[in-house]
This record gives structure tokens, C-alpha cells and sequence, in this order.
């Protein structure tokens, strides 16, 4: 019984014994004298920090209670038969007991979804059961506990020479602002009034994504499936929405074909209706993706975060807009760490912030929790001149990928009939770079300023002659 080994290597090898400890349950243990051998144990470990011989365990057994002669005795022949191969692998005994653990998680789970549902469980409803099953799937034996900052130095030079996997853009400003690109376990957001653009954006950036031959998911909770579709299909097969509409299949097809050929990706689309669904139920869909479509996202669109709902917190009295949007990205930027990719999302401008030419992290809607979260966050401004210009300006306002002070305002192109954003001329960019200290843009700044031009009248000519 692979139990034996267990206790053998508890007992006979520390360095065994501190990686999978911390990962071990007597609820693993089927048999009722492994689990009151495994309780010894962890006793012993708990109290003195380090591992029984077979001599203490054998003393410790004996002064415990509810147990019967029967089973001291037959507990007492197993420690008596511990022990461990000095040969065998300490990585291969280590994965080997962490297969058995994640095979005893997935069993006490399904088991005790069964007493759920035959009504046998007082403390869990029937709605508790995906969460038990999605906790008893996760278990693994994470031994990293902590970077040592003098011993670990190798590693952390190697980590600031490792060139990083990053899903880059096709827009050349926004590659430099991020250094190549958005990084994986980040959320990123565009910050957008009413009719911007946030949606466009998103579609654009999935649709070079593709391209790239990367695996896209776009989940959309304002528009349906086939109309995110729609955009899409306009931007890479590079006609507009009208034509679009009125193309005849032979078309559409030879077209979807050439796209077809230049990309490895894949690009799926997932609608929830408004406000219904949240990091949990993103979750479950990748899971499902995997599972039944052999699909794995390597970045994930959603359209949008304010729509969202939260997985931890529901809205009522206790709970205002502030605490429950702040939940919403912390739950999708825990989503991006535990898929390791790169999320992208949106959300909107406040009223005041809608018309406003400048706008600024505080004109963030109903949560300055979001932008405290985000990893990347950028504002998309609009008016009647850049419309007629055929752009739209995008203003860093959250930037941990690079200096923010760097670009911090550039303009891109934008085909709305097409659904699609395009590189610039350079001398489109003249006159947007900020070369003005931030303090001279406070009011405080305005003042001192005006007060050293009154200063600077005064000098040694206007003087002269007096003595």
C-alpha cells in the first residue's frame, strides 16, 4: 500500500517529510489506523518540529484514546514495518504522493457531493457542490514559500536577462508604452465614454491577436456573439460593416479563407447576459473550453468590467458601487494569475469625464478601486476635430510595464466603418508630448508662475540713477 511508503519516508527522510507535510490530511487516509497513525505524526511534527522515530510513535500510540487493543496492536505492526529505499528519488516519491493526494481530494469530493445530494449533508446545499469540486481539482503541492533574497540571487539575475512572453499589439505607440506588449497575470483597462470607442478597441486588438496565431477569448456582456463577430469579420477581412452585410457567401468565404491561412489561433466568443456572470463563471468556461475544445486562451477580452458580477460580494445595503467594482478586477486580475494570461477589459468615464478633453484616473465611473488594481489603464478621447482627422487619442493614466511619463499622450488612427485602428505619421504626433513640469499644471503652479513673471519686471535697469 502506497500509505506505508508514505509513513516510511515521514519517519526515515526529513527532506521528504518537510516538501509534503504541509499538503497531507488524514481525510486522505481511507483506512481508520492510517488515520490515527497520520494524527500521531502530525502531533509530533506540530509540537516539536521535527519527524517521530518508529520509537516515539510507538509510545505516542499508546496514550491514545478510543481506540481498542485490536487496532493498537495492528497499528503497532505497521510502524514496526516502516521503512524507505535511500535509492529512490526524492522528486519521484514527492510527485508520486502528490498524485495520491490529488486522487483522494477528487474522491472525498465526488463523495461527499453524493451525501449532498442524497440530502445527508446539513452544512452544504446543492449550489456548493461545483465550488468542492473546483477545490479538490486545484490541489497540488506548491512548495514555494518565499523568495530569499541572498540565496535566491542567482535565479532573480537570471528572472531580469529572461526576455518575458508578452501578447504584443499591432499598433506601434502602444508596443512602446508597454515594452513589447501586455504581459501574462496582468489586468489592463481602457477608460472610454459612451460610443468612444472601448469596444472597437477591443475587437481590433483580438483580431490582431489572431493574426499573431494566438488562442483569443472575447467574453461580451453588452453585445450579442454575432455582433462582436461582425466587427471582427469587418476589421480582418478589411471591408465595412455595410459591405459586409451586403457581401454574397462565394465572397465572404474566399476572403475568411485567406484569413484562415495566415493564422495557427483561435478565436472564440462567449455572451453572458448584462451583469449575470463573474470570475467563477469565467472560469468554468475556460475550463470547459479545455476540455471540450482542446482550447486554451492565451489572452482573454471582457467587454466590460462595470457589467461584470462579482463572485465574492453582492450588491445591497453594505456594499456600495466603490467596494463592489474594486471586487470585480481583483477577482478578474486573480482569473489572469491563475490562467497566466493577459486580460483586457473596459470601462467607462464618469459624466463630468464624458466631454472632458483630458481625461484623468478620477474620471473613473462608480470605483477608484479599479484603476488601485489595474495594472495598465489608458484613457480613449474623442472630438469633433480628431474625428475629422480620422483619430482618437489615447492618455496613459497607469502604466507598471514602463515609465508613464513616456508617451504619455499619442494619437492612432481610426476606421470606425471598418472596425479598425492603424499606425499614424509621425508628424501626427507633434505637439502632444508633455514638456511641462506637473507641478505648473496645479493651480498652485499657476500662481507661482505668475508671481516670478511679476518679479522678473523688477531688475538692475529699471533702478539706474538712484543712489
Amino acid at each position: 500500500m502506497f500509505e506505508q511508503i508514505i509513513f516510511g519516508n515521514l519517519v526515515h527522510r526529513e527532506d521528504y517529510g518537510r516538501k509534503v507535510i504541509p499538503f497531507l490530511k488524514k481525510d486522505y487516509f481511507q483506512d481508520y489506523n492510517d488515520k490515527v497513525l497520520f494524527e500521531i505524526i502530525e502531533e509530533y511534527v506540530t509540537k516539536y518540529n521535527r519527524f517521530p522515530t518508529k520509537e516515539a510513535l510507538a509510545i505516542d500510540l499508546s496514550n491514545v484514546k478510543g481506540i481498542n487493543d485490536e487496532q493498537v496492536k495492528i497499528i503497532n505492526k505497521n510502524i514496526e514495518d516502516l521503512n524507505h529505499d535511500p535509492k529512490t528519488e526524492l522528486d519521484w516519491i514527492v510527485d508520486k504522493t502528490e498524485k495520491f493526494v490529488q486522487e483522494r481530494a477528487v474522491y472525498n469530493a465526488i463523495m461527499q457531493s453524493i451525501q449532498i445530494l442524497d440530502n445527508k449533508d446539513a452544512k452544504n446545499s446543492k449550489g456548493s457542490i461545483p465550488q468542492i469540486l473546483s477545490d479538490a481539482l486545484g490541489v497540488s503541492f506548491d512548495t514555494n514559500i518565499g523568495h530569499n533574497f541572498l540565496d535566491d540571487a542567482d535565479s532573480r539575475y537570471e528572472f531580469y536577462h529572461r526576455k518575458e512572453i508578452k501578447v504584443p499589439f499591432n499598433l506601434d505607440y502602444f508596443n512602446r508604452i508597454t515594452k513589447g506588449g501586455l504581459p501574462n497575470k496582468t489586468l489592463n483597462i481602457a477608460l472610454a465614454g459612451t460610443g468612444v470607442g472601448k469596444s472597437l478597441f477591443m475587437c481590433h486588438c483580438a483580431a490582431g491577436n489572431l493574426l499573431d496565431g494566438k488562442n483569443v477569448l472575447y467574453i461580451t456582456m453588452e453585445m450579442a456573439e454575432e455582433r462582436i463577430a461582425e466587427r471582427i469579420d469587418a476589421n480582418l477581412l478589411n471591408v465595412t460593416m455595410d459591405e459586409l452585410g451586403e457581401m454574397n457567401k462565394e465572397t465572404y468565404d474566399r476572403k475568411l479563407a485567406k484569413v484562415r491561412n495566415k493564422t495557427s489561433g483561435k478565436l472564440i466568443i462567449k455572451e453572458y447576459p448584462t451583469a449575470s456572470a463573474g470570475s467563477a463563471n469565467f472560469r468554468h468556461l475556460i475550463n470547459e473550453l479545455k476540455l471540450k475544445k482542446n482550447f486554451t486562451p492565451e489572452v482573454i477580452y471582457i467587454d466590460y468590467l462595470n457589467i461584470c458580477s462579482s463572485s465574492r460580494m453582492k450588491y445591497g445595503n453594505n456594499i456600495n458601487s466603490y467596494m463592489y467594482i474594486k471586487a470585480i478586477a481583483e477577482e478578474l486580475r486573480g482569473l489572469a494569475v491563475e490562467f497566466n494570461v493577459p486580460i483586457v477589459s473596459a470601462t467607462q468615464t464618469t459624466r463630468s469625464g464624458f466631454g472632458n478633453s483630458d481625461v484623468g484616473l478620477e474620471d473613473t465611473s462608480e470605483s477608484f478601486g479599479l484603476p488601485a488594481t489595474a495594472d495598465f489603464m489608458f484613457a480613449l478621447i474623442t472630438s469633433e476635430e480628431l474625428e475629422g482627422l480620422g483619430q482618437i487619442l489615447v492618455k496613459q493614466l497607469k502604466n507598471r510595464y514602463n515609465d508613464l511619463a513616456a508617451y504619455r499622450r499619442f494619437v492612432v488612427g481610426i476606421d470606425r466603418a471598418k472596425m479598425k485602428l492603424y499606425d499614424v505619421e509621425q508628424d501626427a504626433q507633434e505637439g502632444l508630448v508633455d514638456d511641462k513640469p506637473v507641478m505648473d499644471k496645479t493651480n498652485f503652479g499657476e500662481r507661482d508662475s505668475d508671481f516670478n513673471k511679476k518679479k522678473q519686471k523688477f531688475n538692475k535697469k529699471d533702478f539706474e540713477g538712484f543712489a
